[in-house]
């Protein structure tokens, strides 16, 4: 990877997209380089403010990613973004764009779920996104239920328009279960870096200094994917929730047409019906142009004379 600068942080941040693999992309740079990770916080929350309205989220997203994914390498993310995250979020949910709130809410929902923060500072989240009132906490069987029931449940959001859905579609294509070439590295690792009873091999201190470095790439190439993974498996669950908010709103229309549909049939009958009735009426009519022509073709009307003679 690039040599870590703060002139080449902010120009990845300026060329961050709101895709998923640029946001991972850009995550596993900063997590690899953690060793700057209050240089990187605070070039990112400078730009974060610097950002125009359509790309603040994006910036949450990448907060977001680097803080779950880098838990397992240090703590060093989760302690350095606790200071700027609470003002971050009252930036973005103020000044991003019309519908922030829920996407920040979804991305507080699974820090509250994963543990990721303290509860206070998870609350005063909440307080920055719903006012005063404190979030519930609620169970991780809960959550599950939830998830795993939200199919037949009915829900007042609005159903996905489907472009969205398109888009959470493609921006599957290039998850972390398709990368076939990444689970292949992964199988091919040494058994001697996932097996603690083979260690006996090791005889001397430059074949252990050798399977040292192994295992630290191993380290971090597992737990890069299972980051890329769980975050998957999060984008899967909010694709399961819009599809069924979907599925639901074709039902619903597919109801209305229906009984649409019921509607103009039984007009159809009674036009068909007064269509019947009327060529009935006619052929039971005279045809008058079949009447004989009793005046030559010509009807002369008696003028003034023909009714007062001169000798009246």
């Amino acid at each position: 990877m690039s040599v870590f600068s703060e002139s080449a942080l902010e120009k990845k941040l300026a060329e961050l997209s709101n895709s998923q693999q640029s946001v991972q992309t850009l995550s596993l740079w900063l997590i690899h380089h953690r060793k700057h990770s209050k240089t990187i916080v605070k070039v990112w929350y400078n730009e974060l403010k610097k950002a125009q309205v359509s790309r603040k989220l994006t910036f949450l997203y990448l907060a977001n990613d680097v803080i779950q994914n880098s838990k397992r390498k240090g703590p060093e993310f989760t302690q350095d973004f606790a200071p700027v995250i609470i003002d971050a979020f009252k930036h973005v949910s103020s000044d991003g764009e019309e519908g922030c709130k829920k996407q920040l809410d979804r991305v507080l929902s699974i820090w509250r779920e994963r543990a990721v923060y303290e509860n206070d500072l998870l609350d005063k989240l909440s307080e920055v996104l719903h006012g005063e009132k404190k979030a519930k906490k609620r169970p991780y069987e809960e959550i599950k239920a939830r998830d795993e029931d939200f199919a037949s449940q009915s829900s007042p959001s609005e159903p996905p328009q489907t472009a969205e859905l398109i888009r959470a579609l493609q921006e599957l294509e290039n998850a972390a279960s398709s990368d076939s070439a990444l689970r292949q590295r992964i199988a091919a690792l040494p058994p001697e870096v996932q097996d603690s009873s083979l260690l006996h091999r090791v005889t001397d201190k430059e074949s252990g200094e050798r399977l040292s470095r192994l295992v630290e790439e191993a380290c971090m190439l597992l737990a890069d994917y299972s980051g890329r993974l769980a975050a998957e498996i999060d984008d899967r669950r909010q694709l399961t929730r819009l599809l069924a908010l979907f599925l639901q709103s074709q039902r619903d229309g597919l109801t209305q047409k229906e009984q649409k549909l019921e509607e103009y049939k039984r007009k159809l009958a009674r036009v068909t019906q007064v269509r019947k009735e009327l060529r009935s009426r006619l052929s039971s009519l005279p045809d008058l142009s079949l009447l004989p022509n009793v005046t030559g073709g010509h009807v002369r009307l008696p003028s003034s004379g023909d009714l007062y003679s001169p000798s009246d």
